[in-house]
């Protein structure tokens, strides 16, 4: 090959990586619009805080259904189609987010912006399939990162946007890299190796998203169990019955949605489950500073600091996520990846023990929201690895998918159990009509996100016994082939 071919490759090689990282970033940005606007959509489209605060919940419900759905979809030959659809459908929905609508139209448009949360395991794929040698696990390691702590961006830039020029201005900002999003993948994403198969389960599809929608709905809305508590109930038991029978139906079904058979791995179940866990603190911390810090003074704690400073406090988060998130993968070739799993785990814990026990000082804050981004960047490039070490280079997005839609729930699960009990500390009907919680409060969260992290560091200790990827070294499991057409338990195909 001549040096100007090689040149060549090295530019296709860098505009993919740099492509994939701007993606994964959309990603966690247009997913972070709802929450610092919930007050500013109340006020604009003059609807109730519960309302706008559904400009959050329908977006982490629209990404949950969708996640699963394209990390099937994103593991066949249609890749790139599916990457390419999935992105319009997007701009679709940020355009919709702009327009001088109703507000019902603004539901749908942050609807379809949740379809970007089902994205980034598909840019591991491409990465993992793309992407030469070690270099592809560094890669898939940042992009975990920057699907979460890219949320520290979007904070501060939609606080300025809307103090600039409203609501519909932050939204603005959605759109524009939503597009700006479509022509790099458009151009840069390359075609799936050949010979993958690219069939939907659609009843296991159906089952899943049902599943979770029924699932999330009642853990999202907290208030929904002091208004309508049998709904809620009945709703979780709606859940249990659908993931139920999803499961049942995988295991029979030609071409399951998801492998269960690997998701049974110890590696792969352990991680889940720490990821499950993890979620919860990490969101729950970063729920109670960014209420915290603009709480108003006069409540005898907080700093009454605006939607724009309060997102600033997320700047740490954010630098500091992506710096641990570029350490994580040096170490992988000397440290097993579940210390360093475990690493992130405890400096996320070590975080919530300080903020519930020194927060009186607005810079304390800044520090707890560093040291939760060098956290959460640690363990979040670290948990691809410990999945991905016995995953199929075929079931890459697949695998990672169920790995996003764990995490999802326990970010929702974080974050309605951080209000949930702010709620609980907030008098009712008092004489002074106190809207506020009390600070006592703000530290039950804390002590609660601490157990929560205590539980994921118990999980990655047996992960680390039992899990083999500890040693950075495991052994593969491969996927079974897809069943015949006719397959059908007990005839004897195989």
């Amino acid at each position: 090959m001549t040096a100007s071919r090689v040149a060549e490759a090295r530019g296709t090689q860098r505009f993919l990586v740099t492509s994939l990282m701007f993606i994964a970033l959309v990603v966690a940005v247009v997913g972070s619009l709802g929450a610092p606007l919930i007050t500013s959509v109340s006020a604009g489209y003059r609807v109730p805080l519960s309302s706008a605060q559904w400009t959050l919940t329908i977006t982490l419900l629209a990404g949950a259904i969708a996640t699963p759905v394209l990390g099937r979809l994103g593991s066949g030959r249609r890749r790139r189609a599916v990457i390419r659809w999935a992105l319009a459908v997007i701009v679709a929905g940020s355009v919709a987010t702009v327009l001088p609508l109703p507000f019902g139209w603004l539901l749908a448009g942050r609807a379809a912006q949740g379809t970007a949360l089902g994205l980034t395991a598909l840019m591991m794929g491409v990465a993992r399939d793309h992407v030469p040698g070690e270099k592809s696990g560094s890669v898939i390691a940042m992009l975990s990162v920057a699907s979460t702590v890219g949320i520290g961006l979007g904070y501060p830039l939609a606080g300025l946007l809307t103090d600039a020029g409203g609501v519909r201005a932050a939204y603005g900002l959605g759109l524009f890299i939503t597009v700006l999003a479509l022509l790099a993948a458009w151009r840069a994403i390359p075609p799936s190796p050949p010979g993958r198969p690219g069939d939907l389960d659609v009843p296991g599809a159906v089952l899943l998203g049902g599943g979770l929608l029924a699932l999330l709905i009642p853990v999202s809305q907290s208030g929904l169990w002091t208004s309508a508590p049998q709904a809620a109930a009945l709703l979780l038991a709606v859940a249990a019955v659908l993931l139920a029978g999803w499961a049942w139906w995988e295991h029979r079904a030609a071409a399951p949605l998801t492998d269960l058979g690997l998701l049974r791995h110890p590696a792969v179940a352990g991680a889940n489950l720490a990821m499950f866990a993890g979620g919860i603190g990490m969101y729950l911390l970063l729920t109670l500073v960014t209420r915290y810090v603009q709480t108003p003074a006069g409540t005898g704690y907080g700093f009454g600091f605006s939607v724009f400073v309060a997102g600033l406090v997320l700047v740490p988060f954010s630098v500091l996520g992506f710096v641990g998130g570029r350490v994580a993968p040096a170490l992988r070739s000397r440290v097993p990846l579940t210390v360093i799993l475990a690493v992130g785990a405890a400096v996320v814990l070590a975080a919530l023990l300080a903020f519930a026990l020194a927060r009186s000082r607005a810079w304390e804050s800044f520090v707890v929201m560093g040291a939760l981004g060098l956290g959460v960047g640690t363990f979040s490039a670290a948990m691809p690895g410990v999945i991905l070490a016995v995953t199929p280079a075929g079931e890459t997005s697949s695998a990672m998918s169920f790995n996003q839609v764990v995490r999802s729930v326990g970010f929702s699960i974080g974050s309605a159990l951080s209000g949930f009990i702010l709620s609980a500390y907030t008098p009712h009907g008092s004489a002074g009509g106190r809207a506020f919680p009390a600070a006592g409060g703000y530290g039950a969260a804390a002590w609660a996100g601490a157990a929560a992290m205590a539980v994921t560091l118990a999980v990655i200790a047996g992960l680390a016994v039992t899990g083999r990827p500890g040693t950075g070294r495991p052994e593969k499991i491969e996927r079974k082939p897809d069943r015949p057409a006719g397959y059908a338990p007990g005839t004897g195909h195989s």
